[in-house]
């Protein structure tokens, strides 16, 4: 037996509208309703499933719009103003139409509401929240951004918030609660709202909630067709010109030392800068249009009745027919076709770049390979979003669309079946009216955070697009380097070009093209490198040891065996500041390499322990102004040129020079010469013996014997240089009353007739045959009690011949002095050195050939130096060579030196002099003459000065060559110094009794007037 059921299975759905909510003016609330579901033989209803946005089934209204206004379709509800309103939500499926309410209050409290969008994990778009402010005037403002209104995110990681209100989310599923304060003390408002945002993960396309089937047929699509766009309305903007330029130039910048251009020193600091424009773009943008074509399939049954008419009975037996009604169900479906429209704007080419970088080149940089590369400093690239797709499909989203059921309708007729009626009209007005304009978005960009074409969803047509910013120009300090410092090996060029590039690059995101660009950059400066040196020396004119006749002004006197200093000073004018700025008069000490001089004579330095010999460039420290050098005594004298240059640190291995300064940049060193006089000396006069008896226990160690006691009386207590020389103080001339050392003869001066031995010395080119010293004495006349002086004639008898002046024509009475007298005290070894000078220089080869240096040698010792040689009369004297040694150095001479030279640079001369016997001095221009012929003039006439002491003074020169008419060196009258008194003489000595002595520069001896080598009975004993 088989059984079979029959009936409808029943489900009921009922639907929840939440929540009841209290809302303040401004603030939103997404409103929920939720359909739930008891199935067949089920007691309760199973969770409900969020209907709120399917905007095909749900409809939302309000009591009271002005109180809240609600969104038909999404159910977000806005509080307008205070009151109570009752919110509706209508749910129809096509099976189902249910609905239910909720109580909304709305207040008017003063305060800050946040208002946030739904927000998916996906959006790239930024979101816009909104701060609705009520202040207590009960105004109400609605704020995105503002100067007193802050955003603020709890949770980064999940969305940030900017000051404009702009939310990002971070592509994750989150909370995060958002935050405003409004904070306005002038109005004291301080107010602050929070709101949570929740990120989802919308997969279901945005239809918020959709993760089930309340039940019920599902909408039916509408077949849609999209045409292809066509291109339409191009916009165009372009800045691919940098404008650059640049500098290069000298450091400090704003406050430069030098004109580069005119020159500028190595070791000097250069800056390079780079302007330019912060970055370029291009883009064109394309409006796209066209339409879509949505086929509405409208359903409709059109439910025809008529009646087919009877007839009538014809009698009886003729019933008649009766009428008969007839229907029939005739569908009337129709696909109606309606077209929207669709505008976007399409990104056709994007190109921005970026400030990579500059390179600057020049000769002057090549202590950086001649190019520097200057990164941006203080830069921020631009940045750049874009998003550009080509198919159509997505940047038009059809409307949502279904069929239409229009349902049943009546077509009544009558006796014959109606025509189906014709609703075209009808049927397209509600297809019309189902379809809604498509959703349409544009490519993305984004630049600087600034949207410049939006991509956000809107209808029909999408806004259009704006324009990159126009770039401004970068800073100073973006593309700039300083403390390019000129390398010190480069040399001076003239006019070096300057070339540069710069470099920008294409950002990510370019659409359609482009690449990394680089422009030349013109119009830099040149640059000249020019090292300054000067070079103005100086050599020390010793003038107070100059004991030339006639110095010659034009030349720094340097004197043998004397140090001398030469001076090379790093600053001085060079170019004229005014038109090379940076140079001018100044210290140029920084750019010198080294500083060099150069002798054309031995010299030695300052410390004398390292022999620089002839024409040697000599270094010195270039921040050292003054260098001693000392002159050795070999040198021969004369005129010379000393050589000095100044070497700038980039000379070339083979450079050139110019004098004073390098002015012409082709030159690396500034040469000067100063002319110098090398100049002898004439010095170390000292009286080494008497033959007056009373003097001989000063000299001699015994009586009668010729071995000396090393005793000798020097011009004063001095050397040659002024140092003390350790003399005792009785041993100074002149040998006067006083000066004997013995008790009981400080009374005794020296008796007329005899003689004293003396010597002096010389330095210098006075080694010839024909140099010599000249003497020439003078005489005065002191009074006993020292207190007058006067000059005096002396006159002496010879023969039958009296009273012949010295000086007359009639004195004619011949000096002679022997080298090797006994009583002399030559040392051998200077007789030796002599005569070994002589025979090797002097002699001629013919003369060489009779005999050996030895054989010559032990003649000149034991022979020739025991001549006589003739010196003058006793107005004048002449030393001639044949009474000259040699006695220069003859150790420590340095390799390279003649040491014949040097022994030979170095000269003694030997003399002596004496008063005659009988010697009869009258004051200076007496005319004995006149006396004689008046009968008034014998030996015991009052004209002759006799109480007092005859003072013998010398006029002390040297000769060269035999020139008698133009003296060398003056011992005592040079014009300027005065060796005398430079080795300590003294004018005013005081004797034992306190009395003062009036001396002159050249006193030697003072004789007794009164006192003769005849009247003493030892007068004929040799000594």
């Amino acid at each position: 037996m088989d059984i079979i059921w029959e009936g409808d299975l029943v489900e009921e759905k009922e639907i929840d509208v939440t929540p009841d909510s209290v809302l303040t003016i401004g603030q939103t609330k997404q409103m929920k309703a939720e359909v739930s579901t008891r199935h067949y033989g089920e007691t309760d209803f199973n969770g409900g499933i969020d209907v709120s946005r399917r905007e095909t089934e749900i409809k939302w209204f309000s009591s009271d719009e002005t109180i809240a206004s609600i969104e038909l379709k999404t159910g977000m509800l806005t509080a307008e103003s205070p009151g109570t309103v009752t919110v509706r939500a209508i749910w129809n499926n096509g099976t189902y139409l249910i609905s239910d309410t909720a109580t909304i209050t709305v207040t008017s409290e003063p305060g800050l509401v946040v208002n946030l969008p739904n927000a998916c994990k996906a959006n790239t778009t930024p979101l816009q929240a909104e701060a609705v402010l009520t202040k207590p005037d009960r105004s109400v403002h609605k704020l995105t951004a503002h100067p007193k209104l802050t955003w603020q995110s709890s949770n980064p990681a999940v969305a940030t918030i900017g000051a404009d209100g702009k939310i990002t989310t971070k592509g994750i599923v989150g909370s995060t609660t958002i935050k405003a304060h409004f904070l306005d003390s002038t109005q004291q408002l301080d107010e602050q709202g929070t709101q949570v945002l929740e990120v989802k993960d919308c997969t279901d396309n945005g239809e918020g909630g959709n993760d089930g089937d309340p039940g019920g047929d599902p909408a039916n699509a509408c077949p849609v067709t999209i045409s292809p766009p066509s291109r339409g309305t191009v916009i165009e903007a372009s800045v691919m010109d940098p404008s650059v330029r640049g500098v290069l130039k000298a450091d400090e910048r704003g406050s430069e030392k030098f004109d580069v251009t005119r020159g500028i020193p190595t070791s000097e600091d250069l800056y390079a800068n780079v302007l330019a424009k912060e970055y370029l773009f291009q883009h064109r943008w394309v409006n796209m249009t066209g339409t879509v074509t949505y086929t509405v399939k409208v359903k409709r049954v059109y439910h025809k009745t008529w009646t087919i008419p009877g007839r009538a009975s014809s009698g009886e037996g003729d019933p008649g027919t009766p009428p008969q009604p007839r229907e029939r169900d005739v569908p009337g479906d129709k696909n109606m076709q309606v077209t929207r429209t669709y505008s976007y704007w399409q990104i056709d080419n994007l190109e921005v770049d970026k400030l990579n970088e500059a390179k600057v080149s020049n000769y002057a940089l090549g202590g950086y390979g001649d190019t520097v590369t200057l990164m941006p400093n203080a830069y921020t690239p631009p940045t750049l979003q874009s998003a550009m797709d080509t198919a159509v499909t997505n940047h038009v989203k059809p409307a949502p669309c279904r069929e239409i059921d229009l349902g049943i309708k009546g077509v009544p007729g009558g006796s014959d079946e109606p025509p189906t009626p014709d609703e075209t009209s009808l049927f397209q007005s509600k297809a019309e009216a189902e379809v809604r304009e498509n959703t349409v978005n544009n490519d993305k960009v984004t630049f600087n955070g600034a949207t410049i074409m939006d991509s956000a969803p809107v209808e029909k047509t999408a806004p259009r697009p704006g324009t990159i910013p126009q770039p401004g120009m970068i800073g100073d300090i973006v593309l700039y380097q300083n403390r390019l410092t000129i390398k010190n090996t480069l040399m001076n060029k003239a006019n070096q070009p300057t070339t540069g590039e710069i470099a920008y690059g294409l950002l990510p995101l370019n659409v359609n093209g482009g690449q990394d660009q680089k422009f030349p950059i013109l119009g830099i400066n040149s640059v000249t490198v020019h090292t300054p040196v000067v070079n103005y020396a100086w050599v020390s004119d010793d003038q107070p040891h100059n004991q030339k006749t006639t110095p010659d002004p034009t030349r720094a006197a340097l004197i043998l065996e004397r140090p001398f200093i030469v001076r090379i000073p790093t600053s001085g004018q060079h170019l004229d500041v005014a038109s090379y700025p940076g140079y001018g008069n100044h210290d140029y000490a920084k750019y010198f390499r080294i500083k060099q001089v150069r002798f054309p004579f031995d010299v030695y330095n300052g410390a004398r322990n390292q022999f620089i010999p002839a024409m040697t460039w000599v270094d010195i420290p270039v921040n050292q102004l003054d260098t001693p050098f000392y002159l050795p005594v070999w040198v021969d004298e004369g005129n010379y040129q000393v050589e000095f240059r100044n070497i700038a640190e980039n000379a070339p291995a083979n450079f050139t020079e110019q004098q004073d300064a390098n002015t012409n940049l082709t030159h690396h060193v500034a040469a000067d010469t100063v002319a110098v006089d090398v100049i002898g000396r004439l010095y170390d006069f000292h009286i080494t013996d008497i033959s007056d008896y009373n003097w001989e226990n000063v000299f001699r160690k015994r009586i009668g014997s010729p071995e000396p006691t090393g005793v000798s009386y020097w011009t004063g207590g001095n050397s040659i240089d002024g140092d003390p020389r350790g003399n005792l103080a009785h041993y100074v001339l002149p040998i006067r009353p006083g000066s004997h050392p013995v008790q009981g003869f400080r009374n005794a001066a020296v008796k007329t007739g005899y003689h004293f031995k003396f010597d002096l010395k010389t330095k210098g080119n006075m080694f010839g045959k024909q140099d010599g010293i000249r003497i020439t004495p003078t005489f005065s006349f002191v009074s006993k009690d020292g207190t007058t002086r006067q000059e005096v004639d002396l006159y002496y008898h010879r023969g039958q011949e009296r009273l012949i002046r010295i000086g007359s024509a009639q004195d004619l009475e011949k000096r002679f002095v022997v080298l090797n007298s006994r009583l002399r005290n030559v040392p051998g070894t200077e007789l030796g050195d002599t005569a070994r000078y002589q025979y090797t220089y002097e002699l001629s080869a013919e003369e060489r050939n009779q005999g050996t240096m030895a054989e010559h040698m032990v003649r000149f010792v034991d022979q020739t130096s025991h001549h006589k040689t003739w010196v003058g009369r006793y107005d004048w004297m002449i030393l001639p060579s044949q009474i000259r040694t040699l006695i220069g150095p003859k150790t420590d001479i340095p390799s390279g030196v003649n040491v014949d030279r040097a022994n030979a640079a170095i000269q003694r001369w030997y003399g002596e002099y004496s008063l005659p016997a009988d010697v009869y001095a009258v004051p200076k221009g007496t005319d004995l003459e006149s006396l004689a012929r008046q009968n008034q003039l014998d030996e015991k006439a009052t004209v002759f000065l006799r109480d007092g002491y005859i003072v013998v003074n010398f006029n002390i020169e040297t000769l060269r060559s035999g020139n008698t008419s133009a003296p060398h060196l003056q011992y005592i009258h040079a014009p300027l110094m005065n060796q005398w008194q430079m080795e300590g003489f003294d004018n005013s000595p005081v004797d034992g009794q306190g009395k003062s002595w009036p001396m002159q520069d050249g006193d030697v001896v003072v004789y007794h007037a009164d006192q003769s080598s005849r009247n003493d009975f030892q007068s004929q004993v040799p000594h």
